[in-house]
């Protein structure tokens, strides 16, 4: 079983290389998963009213073959793996005029809405087995990033109300942006393209709050890590740039 939802990639989606930036590839990812949890009668508001419990993204990777341009038509094609323990993993495909240009996948977990604790999933019986992607589901898994030790802080950035979401904590999407300008993707990214992003988040981060960003290299890519003012880590990234064809 998959959800599929077709979009535009549109003049705000995109960079001065006619690219769609990572965040906004992230953000598109978002709301074909939000329309599939829709579709599922697992909404926001529904989890909140039935479950009385909140979805956070804990992890999220992407791979395209080449960049998403202005004014493109793309088809995103999703389906869950079924809920089992404490997280779901959610997988995409993406197309555009027929042919695969990339896929993705996330992992999300559900969280109390008073304690914020984790919820196992097996109390949600609209993600069993039977709503699953089955032959579909990818064999990617996500772990956390291990990056390495006394990476340099490249900048300081504190959070805004331009930053959050539906959640009143920054929007997942958001710390693409934060990656990007830390490793100085306009000038990094001269006649090449993000290929590939990892995410992810370890604590959620609210207007107000300042992040330290360290920059540094990791398995061919570049690498970042969001540090609070008490050296707690809120989220870690891995970006990789390919030549353009």
């Amino acid at each position: 079983m998959f959800f599929e939802y077709k979009l535009r990639v549109n003049s705000r989606d995109v960079d001065g290389h006619n690219h769609a930036r990572p965040s906004a590839v992230l953000g598109l990812l978002q709301e074909a998963a939000t329309l599939a949890a829709a579709e599922l009668h697992v909404s926001h508001d529904e989890t909140v009213e039935k479950y009385n419990a909140f979805w956070m993204l804990a992890r999220v990777w992407y791979r395209l073959n080449r960049p998403l341009a202005f004014d493109e038509t793309l088809t995103v094609r999703t389906w869950h793996r079924g809920g089992r323990g404490a997280s779901m993993y959610r997988d995409f495909d993406l197309y555009v005029d027929g042919e695969q240009v990339g896929e993705a996948v996330s992992v999300w977990v559900l969280a109390d809405m008073d304690s914020h604790k984790l919820l196992r999933f097996s109390v949600m019986e609209e993600c069993r087995e039977e709503t699953a992607g089955g032959a579909l589901c990818k064999s990617v898994q996500l772990s956390n990033l291990k990056l390495p030790d006394g990476l340099p802080v490249a900048e300081r950035r504190t959070m805004r109300y331009s930053d959050t979401d539906i959640n009143s904590h920054v929007n997942n999407a958001r710390y693409a942006d934060f990656v990007c300008d830390a490793i100085h993707l306009e000038t990094a990214g001269e006649g090449k393209f993000v290929s590939s992003l990892q995410l992810c988040y370890h604590a959620e981060c609210r207007p107000g709050e300042e992040l330290l960003l360290s920059v540094g290299e990791l398995n061919g890519g570049r690498c970042v890590a969001g540090k609070d003012g008490e050296d707690k880590l809120r989220f870690s990234a891995l970006l990789t740039l390919k030549d353009l064809a």
